[in-house]
């Protein structure tokens, strides 16, 4: 029985033994298998350093309206009688728009001219006399107080009159009409809106620290927020005055059209060309790739141990403004450096690549994997602690 047993054990033994020699073997064949295949090139879609004209701007959003616009009302309470303008036409500067009852104003109007009339006769009548001799300054003085009474009484009739009526203030567009024919309208209520489309302004704001880059008369280039329409202004007024809540500037532009494109409320983005500076480099804001350590870019060279084959470095540079797609390199990248604008996600340091001519394709957004360590071309800052650097604002 024990000798059985014996037996058996070692029969398991030898098995398990040769199972597990063979998972070894196996193994050991798969790495060396591996080891001696020719890494596979990846195509990338390169773009060469080269300094350039760099264009910085100011970006900001603003709110259009027009240059004259007014919401028309009447002076004085009434029944509306006659309205004389069609809505979403151009009217001119006092043309009348609509009417109020005022058939008792008339009525006062024209006694105050009849009583007019009698006094000036009353006038000339006391004068003769005065002439002759025959009145008295005393009773010459009374009745041309009562002239100058009659006369203010008809101003007054005349300007009661004007307040039954609306007129165009300026020439514009008057828009719809909110209130009916026949209606009883309180002082106050809108008849309808008068803007002048020809004359448009823009107000926005900009950081403080834009402030001494702005000066009137200062080229500003709108859009809409679809991006289909452009135009061109000028920066026409700055507000003196920093706001300390959220340290913001109010600027003010002009634009003017002849299209009636803009609208006023609409919503625009604007940009604010600043003086243009040589020799900087800019890379595609798509070849950038941000991780813990900081920005760093693939850039091609050749592979040590075969001149003639490509590899991808991982370089970390120093980010500064972005503007049209395109990011600034203060520093880590030179002249002449090709560096990857594409395809990042599956490369990693030291990858095979082949330059593709044709647009690459890319893989599934993995994410661009994190470098193992920072590589010797990285300037010294980017090896700080983790956290990364933060992108610059809309200040360009």
């Amino acid at each position: 029985m024990v000798k059985r047993i014996i037996i058996a054990a070692l029969l398991l033994a030898l098995v398990g033994g040769g199972l597990i020699g063979f998972n070894l073997f196996r193994d050991q064949m798969i790495e060396q298998i591996f080891a001696d295949m020719p890494a596979q090139s990846m195509p990338v879609e390169i773009v060469e350093v080269q300094p350039a004209t760099w264009q910085p701007a100011l970006n900001a959003i603003g709110t259009v309206n027009a240059n004259q616009g007014v919401d028309l009302t009447v002076e004085s309470a009434g029944i509306l009688r006659e309205i004389l303008f069609e809505p979403n036409t151009q009217v001119e500067a006092g043309q009348l728009l609509i009417r109020l009852d005022d058939v008792v104003q008339r009525a006062d109007l024209e006694a105050a001219r009849t009583q007019l009339e009698l006094e000036r006769t009353n006038l000339s009548r006391q004068q003769e006399l005065q002439s002759r001799g025959v009145a008295t300054s005393a009773t010459l003085e009374t009745t041309q107080a009562a002239f100058s009474a009659a006369q203010a009484q008809v101003a007054r009739a005349e300007a009661v009159v004007e307040q039954r009526e609306v007129t165009a203030p300026f020439a514009g567009t008057i828009g719809l009409l909110r209130v009916d024919l026949g209606e009883f309208v309180q002082p106050g209520t809108i008849i309808a809106t008068l803007q002048d489309l020809t004359t448009m302004r823009v107000d926005f704001s900009l950081a403080e620290q834009s402030l001494p880059d702005l000066y009137i008369g200062q080229t500003l280039h709108l859009s809409s927020d679809d991006g289909q329409q452009s135009f061109e202004g000028e920066v026409s007024g700055i507000d003196p005055r920093v706001d300390p809540a959220s340290r913001l500037v109010a600027v003010r532009g002009t634009v003017e059209q002849t299209d009636g494109a803009l609208t006023p409320g609409q919503f625009v983005r604007l940009r604010l060309d600043l003086p243009q500076e040589e020799d900087v480099i800019a890379l595609p804001q798509t070849a950038v790739v941000s991780s813990l350590y900081g920005d760093y870019v693939y850039v091609v060279r050749p592979q040590e141990d075969d001149a003639d084959a490509l590899a991808v470095r991982q370089v970390f540079v120093e980010t500064g403004r972005r503007s049209n797609g395109l990011v600034e390199i203060r520093e880590g990248l030179e002249a002449g450096d090709r560096v990857v604008t594409s395809g990042q996600n599956r490369l990693s340091n030291n990858t095979p690549v082949t330059i593709s001519e044709q647009p690459v394709a890319e893989g599934p957004d993995t994410g661009a994997p994190e470098p193992e360590e920072p590589v010797e071309d990285a300037p010294a800052e980017d090896t700080a602690a983790a956290g990364g650097r933060v992108a610059e604002g809309t200040t360009e």
